[in-house]
C-alpha cells in the first residue's frame, strides 16, 4: 500500500510552486487586502489558463480527468502561496457535483466551473452554526430557496453555490444559481478571501444528492482543506527560519537560542505528523476506502494542530514586528482562523475522528 503522492501529482506541484512563486505570495495578497477588491482577477484568469479549475473534471465535461492527488497538491500549494484566487471554493463544488451530480447537472455545470465560466462556493454556514452537520435553517420547496447562509468564501465572485439545506436525514444539498442573488460582504478576519452573506428569497434551486452525500463531501473537503493548511503552515515557517537566521539579538543570530531552535523544531514536527495524516487522507479519498472518515478527521485535526501552532508562534518569533499591520505574519494566523471556521472546528472533527473509530472497531469486533 503505497500512500504517496503519484508521479504526476509531483510534476504538477513543482510546476504550480514556480507559477506561484512567480504570480503570487504576501505582495499580491497585500494588494487585494488593501483594496476592494474581491479577487486577483489577473491572477484568476492565468490559473484558469493552466486549467486547474478543470484538473478533477472529467475528460467527457471538459476536464482534465486529472485524480484527487492533483487536488490535494494544487490545494497545498494555494495555501503556501496565499494566493487571492476563488479555485478552493471552484473545486469544492466540483467535488460536489462529481460526488452527487445527475447527468444533467454535470453536463450544465462542469464544462462552465472547468473553463472559468462559472466560479463555485459551499454555502453551509448559518450565523452561530458551529458544524457543517447541524441542520439548517433553509428548506428547499417547490424548487425555491429562502433564508440566508453567512459566512460564504469568495461569495462575492461566486456564480453557483452549494448550499445546504434541511432534509428527513439531515442536512442535504441543493446547487443555485447565483445570479440575481442578494449578497453583501461579511468582515472576517481573513482580508484576503473576503467572504460574503448570500440572502435567498424564493430563488430558484435543484436538489444535489442525499445527506449522506454531504456527509462524504465534507470528508473530501477536509482533506483538501489539510493540504491548503499544509501549504500555508509550511509558509509560515520557512518565513520564520529566514527571519531567525538573519536576526541579531544580543549579539548573535536568534535562530542560536535554544528556545528558538525547540519552537521552529515543533513547527516541523507537526507539519510532517499533519502530512502523514494528509496522505492517508488523499489515499482513502483516491481508493474510495471506509476508512476515508477516520482519515479525513485525523488529516484535518492533525493539520489544524501545526497551521495554529505555526501561525502563533510565527508571530512570536517575530517580536514586535510581528504584530504589525506591515509585516506578513498576519496573512498565516488570519487565513489559519479562516480555515478553521471553513469547515467546522478542531473539536468537532476530533469527535468525528472518535466516533468514526469507535465505529470501526464494533464493526471489528
Amino acid at each position: 500500500m503505497n500512500f504517496d503522492l503519484s508521479d504526476d501529482a509531483k510534476t504538477l506541484k513543482e510546476a504550480a510552486r514556480k507559477f506561484l512563486d512567480a504570480r503570487a505570495g504576501p505582495p499580491v495578497a497585500r494588494k487585494v487586502m488593501d483594496s476592494s477588491d474581491t479577487h486577483d482577477a489577473a491572477l484568476w484568469a492565468e490559473v484558469v489558463e493552466q486549467g486547474w479549475p478543470a484538473a478533477r473534471v472529467p475528460e467527457a465535461h471538459g476536464g482534465l480527468g486529472l485524480g484527487t492527488d492533483e487536488a490535494c497538491v494544487l490545494a497545498e500549494e494555494i495555501g503556501r502561496s496565499l494566493a487571492p484566487v476563488p479555485l478552493l471554493s471552484t473545486m469544492g463544488a466540483i467535488e460536489a457535483i462529481l460526488l452527487a451530480g445527475t447527468d444533467a447537472q454535470k453536463a450544465n455545470w462542469l464544462p462552465k466551473l472547468a473553463s472559468g465560466q462559472a466560479v463555485g462556493t459551499i454555502a453551509w454556514a448559518e450565523g452561530d452554526a458551529k458544524s457543517p452537520t447541524a441542520m439548517p435553517s433553509l428548506a428547499l420547496s417547490g424548487g425555491t430557496l429562502s433564508g440566508a447562509k453567512s459566512p460564504v468564501a469568495d461569495g462575492l465572485v461566486a456564480t453557483v453555490a452549494i448550499v445546504t439545506v434541511a432534509s428527513a436525514d439531515g442536512p442535504a444539498m441543493a446547487i443555485v444559481s447565483l445570479d440575481g442573488v442578494s449578497r453583501e460582504k461579511v468582515e472576517t478576519l481573513d482580508l484576503v478571501r473576503p467572504s460574503a452573506r448570500l440572502q435567498f428569497d424564493n430563488t430558484p434551486a435543484e436538489a444535489l444528492g442525499t445527506a449522506t452525500d454531504w456527509v462524504k463531501l465534507t470528508e473530501q473537503l477536509a482533506v483538501l482543506a489539510a493540504w491548503e493548511a499544509l501549504g500555508t503552515s509550511d509558509a509560515a515557517r520557512d518565513m520564520t527560519l529566514a527571519y531567525a537566521k538573519d536576526r541579531v539579538a544580543f549579539g548573535q543570530r536568534i535562530g542560536r537560542y535554544q528556545g528558538v531552535k525547540h519552537k521552529l523544531a515543533d513547527m516541523y514536527i507537526l507539519s510532517e505528523l499533519a502530512r502523514a495524516h494528509a496522505l492517508h487522507g488523499c489515499w482513502a479519498w483516491s481508493a474510495g476506502a471506509a476508512e476515508l472518515s477516520p482519515a479525513a478527521a485525523a488529516a484535518r485535526v492533525a493539520s489544524l494542530d501545526a497551521l495554529k501552532y505555526t501561525a502563533e508562534e510565527s508571530v512570536q518569533l517575530h517580536g514586535g514586528i510581528g504584530f504589525t499591520w506591515e509585516h506578513d505574519c498576519q496573512f498565516y494566523y488570519r487565513r489559519n482562523r479562516q480555515i478553521v471556521s471553513a469547515l467546522g472546528s478542531r473539536s468537532y472533527w476530533a469527535d468525528r475522528l472518535v466516533r468514526a473509530l469507535e465505529q470501526r472497531n464494533r464493526a471489528a469486533a
